[in-house]
């Protein structure tokens, strides 16, 4: 039964991901987002941890001490700013985030509402992504570039709505 329920929730959230990508453009990405979640690798694990409310990746971070499936995942899909970075001796702790290409900011942020849709329901309003961010409690290792192209996203998002943003995102990020 949790299988069943996990492969819609993520189903529904690829199809949210999609419809949003193809709103600003991104058909090819549109329709190739997270198909790892289908992969065992990631499916078995997320099936095993489906609680409904939150990503089983959390669930099985709390259970095991770290997500094989998020690990499994972030190195094969770009719109995850993890997946840009690399080792360099001129940083302290050696991690170096890099810049990621626009398109994949768009989709990053696509994700990040479509998961917010998923999961806060019918509580879910235009600021909940830009509230979800803003929980991180350390900033995320990520490029300067991208976090300051994420979070005019989110806030547009959260002042201007779903509609003049992605056309933002079609017209900035997209058609560059």
């Amino acid at each position: 039964m949790k299988a069943w329920k996990h492969f819609k929730t993520i189903t529904y959230h690829k199809y949210l991901v999609c419809k949003g990508c193809f709103k600003v453009g991104l058909y090819r990405q549109g329709l190739l987002h997270d198909m790892s979640k289908y992969s065992p690798s990631e499916f078995l694990v997320g099936a095993r941890y489906f609680q409904g409310d939150r990503s089983p990746n959390n669930a099985e971070r709390e259970a095991i001490g770290y997500s094989s499936a998020w690990l499994h995942h972030k190195g094969r899909n770009k719109h995850h700013y993890e997946y840009w970075c690399d080792y360099s001796s001129r940083v302290p702790g050696g991690i170096l985030p890099v810049p990621m290409p626009d398109r994949y900011i768009a989709e990053m942020f696509m994700d990040r509402v479509a998961a917010c849709k998923v999961y806060k329901k019918e509580a879910y309003t235009d600021c909940s992504p830009l509230e979800y961010y803003q929980m991180g409690k350390d900033p995320a290792p990520m490029h300067e570039y991208t976090r300051e192209v994420l979070e005019k996203l989110l806030n547009m998002l959260a002042e201007k709505g779903e509609k003049e943003t992605c056309q933002y995102i079609r017209d900035n990020l997209v058609k560059k």
